[in-house]
């Protein structure tokens, strides 16, 4: 007597995916290229927040993370406050009935356990809440890969973070500092590991090393405020922040050098228009990338590259140009750290155009040095996201870790 079939895999995609930020998008990529790969039987879906991108440029079915479609704009009214807090409810139900559908869920990646940039606790940290105690709940293991943390003072939002941490089936982090804050923050860190961002392992365009005369820089651009600390002087960082990019970009144009901004989430197009209307020259160029394949083409194709988003950073990284990081978080220079380059950040909350001028010179002295390093890098980064994958499928995939899966649940 034959056995039937074993049915495919039920995995699922949550965060805010297909919202317009260009690491969150390249860091699902990266996970539905290892499920490709390592489980191609899988059946994938997705709860997120821009579902009809995730499903146009992907090719899986999603569904919206909230039941209220204004989640993210401010509420004022009150029917808008009311829609809110209703919203906050149905979620509950909605987000279970997802999870439970599936054997594994997915959070690829992000920094989803920090607030390094501003954020509220009954937005995303309250969904990732939910999220982690829905698969507690039903038993479906829910992964946290490669994700970003940062210790956090707002209350609220600590114990989101903190709970989710705790009801996570598997956790692993992108850097050290973020097992570190989490385990700050009270989540029993012993059987977590650190491994490189997700967006290492995909595929990089080809390079060649630059010759001639100096070419093109470019500038990753950022509509930066400051993070949840800064809210009172948001204002300020975000002017010191654009002064100080314009006058660097400036510089380079009156010494001739092409420059090509690049973005990296949809509202630093405020900041592109700023700077094309305050450096009127033809050396001034800007990019409209789509994709991480995007930006790392134009960074392969560029002689240096200053950046401020992290994923920006990262495809510089990933394709061997050198790079000065205008750095907003300890994860920016942790990055620039492990991959050899951490003399060259800057701070992005008080930027000092000299100074940053002086630090790109010197970092441009070394160039083809940085280079031979930064290959050296990527092909470590890439050998341990192949482990990354593997530790994954033994933890919380059916078939070869179910037991393996419970035990590194802690109990809450």
């Amino acid at each position: 007597m034959t056995s039937a079939p074993e049915r495919p895999v039920r995995v699922g995609v949550f965060g805010l995916l297909g919202s317009g930020n260009l690491g969150n998008d390249g860091s699902l990529e990266a996970v539905l290229g290892y499920l490709r790969a390592d489980h191609p039987d899988a059946v994938v879906d997705a709860l997120c927040g821009g579902p009809e991108a995730v499903t146009a440029r992907f090719g899986i079915p999603a569904t919206r993370m909230h039941w209220n479609r204004a989640e993210y704009r401010t509420a004022s009214r009150a029917g808008a406050i009311v829609s809110k807090g209703l919203g906050k409810f149905v979620d509950i139900f909605r987000t279970a009935a997802w999870v439970r559908r599936h054997d594994v869920v997915i959070v690829p990646g992000m920094g989803v356990l920090e607030a390094t940039l501003p954020l509220r606790p009954w937005g995303f940290p309250y969904s990732l809440f939910l999220l982690c105690a829905s698969g507690r709940l039903t038993r479906t293991r829910v992964a946290l890969v490669s994700v970003g943390a940062a210790e956090i003072r707002n209350r609220p939002t600590r114990a989101l973070v903190r709970w989710s941490g705790r009801l996570a089936a598997y956790r692993s982090y992108r850097d050290a500092q973020s097992r570190d804050a989490m385990r700050a923050m009270g989540v029993d860190t012993a059987r977590d590991e650190v491994y490189p961002d997700l967006a290492f392992s995909l595929p990089a365009p080809r390079t060649s090393t630059p010759s001639g005369p100096p070419g093109t820089v470019c500038v990753g651009v950022m509509d930066f405020h400051g993070g949840n600390d800064d809210r009172a002087r948001a204002d300020e960082i975000y002017g010191r922040y654009l002064d100080g990019t314009i006058r660097f970009v400036r510089t380079l144009v009156e010494e001739g050098r092409p420059v090509r901004l690049l973005t990296g989430d949809r509202c630093d197009a405020t900041v592109v228009a700023a700077i094309l209307d305050a450096v009127d020259s033809p050396l001034v160029t800007a990019a409209e990338p789509m994709s991480l394949a995007d930006l790392m083409n134009e960074m392969a194709a560029a002689d240096t590259v200053v950046a401020v988003r992290y994923h920006n950073l990262i495809c510089a990284l990933k394709t061997g140009t050198p790079v000065l990081a205008l750095s907003y978080a300890a994860k920016s220079d942790a990055l620039m750290e492990r991959m050899g380059l951490g003399a060259y950040c800057h701070p992005a909350r008080e930027v000092d155009a000299d100074r940053l001028l002086e630090q790109f010179r010197a970092l441009e002295k070394r160039s083809a040095e940085l280079r031979g390093t930064l290959a050296e890098r990527n092909l470590a980064a890439a050998r341990q996201l192949r482990d990354q994958f593997s530790s994954l499928t033994a933890a919380v995939f059916p078939a070869t870790g179910h037991t393996h899966a419970h035990a590194r649940q802690e109990s809450p």
